[in-house]
């Protein structure tokens, strides 16, 4: 890649924009860094034509020069970070179109099973949770599995977002939307619980639910830590679960599976999960070889053929 500040020379206003347009959006930190490298890499397979005279073909190539070993995942991932920058453009009057949006994403990705957590595996996986903080890290694991939070909503929350009267939390989501969500009673308690008992902050103004030792907001890494530690510790006294590759997404793909199975309305998950598209929430509508076999054994053959 060309060193970043020739691509400053020539693109510094569009990426200045970009940066601006994924703050304000509320992209996470990690995101902004993602997409600002997809975004680099993009420009730099322009070779000083400007962006906004590219073409769905410039979009293809670059897509293409990248593809070498990478997945569906990989590559939709960054057709995401380039749809995202010719927005923040056509927002900011910069540019017209969006020729990143004339490509489709990989199908193939579709097809493939959200992994997730048994309700009975869930369980196990809480009574990993031990130490000085664990209602803390608790509270975290319940938020995620029993909520559908974000890692990234769960680090942004703060005791005012709590109503303990009306057993709800406000959550600030994607692309800057509030989403109120009913908290189970027996989180409601937790939540609570953790809320009195929390670590005098290091800022005495600080707001966040969850702090670390030093009194500080929880960071995603953190978090992510929290949970990476505890599915090390289920895995262990469980190895028919080895082979799962567990994470915080993981158990959002867990609340929702839990959901569906329940019987619950598609678009009641939708809005759970804060979902813009129900599609998004259509990968969730997967079904298991056990519900397989009992949809079949339903079926009743004539007792004569």
């Amino acid at each position: 890649m060309k060193r970043q500040h020739e691509l400053e020379d020539l693109y510094g206003k569009l990426t200045g924009a970009f940066r601006i347009w994924m703050k304000q959006a509320g992209y996470t930190d990690t995101t902004q860094k993602e997409y600002m490298r997809e975004a680099y890499g993009y420009l730099e397979s322009l070779e000083g034509l400007p962006a906004e005279q590219a073409g769905k073909m410039h979009v293809i190539s670059f897509l293409v020069s990248k593809q070498r070993g990478a997945g569906d995942r990989a590559r939709n991932r960054t057709l995401s970070a380039i749809r995202s920058f010719y927005t923040a453009l056509i927002d900011f009057e910069m540019a017209v179109r969006n020729p990143a949006m004339e490509v489709k994403k990989s199908k193939t990705e579709k097809n493939k099973k959200p992994v997730y957590l048994e309700e009975e595996e869930l369980a196990a996986s809480l009574a990993c949770i031990v130490g000085r903080y664990r209602a803390r890290n608790i509270a975290i694991f319940l938020l995620m599995s029993y909520c559908g939070l974000r890692v990234g909503e769960v680090h942004r929350l703060n005791r005012s977002d709590f109503n303990p009267v009306r057993g709800t939390i406000e959550v600030f989501g994607k692309g800057r939307k509030w989403n109120e969500i009913p908290v189970p009673a027996e989180l409601a308690a937790v939540l609570a619980e953790v809320s009195q008992e929390r670590i005098a902050p290091y800022k005495e103004q600080e707001d966040a639910f969850f702090v670390s030792q030093k009194g500080r907001r929880l960071s995603i890494r953190q978090i992510q830590k929290i949970a990476g530690q505890t599915f090390e510790s289920f895995k262990s006294m469980n190895p028919n679960a080895a082979n799962k590759k567990l994470s915080c997404h993981k158990l959002r793909h867990t609340f929702a599976t839990i959901l569906l199975k329940n019987g619950v309305d598609i678009r009641v998950v939708k809005e759970l999960l804060g979902h813009a598209s129900i599609e998004t929430t259509m990968i969730y509508t997967h079904v298991n070889d056990e519900q397989k076999k009992e949809a079949m054994a339903t079926i009743r053959l004539p007792l004569h053929i």
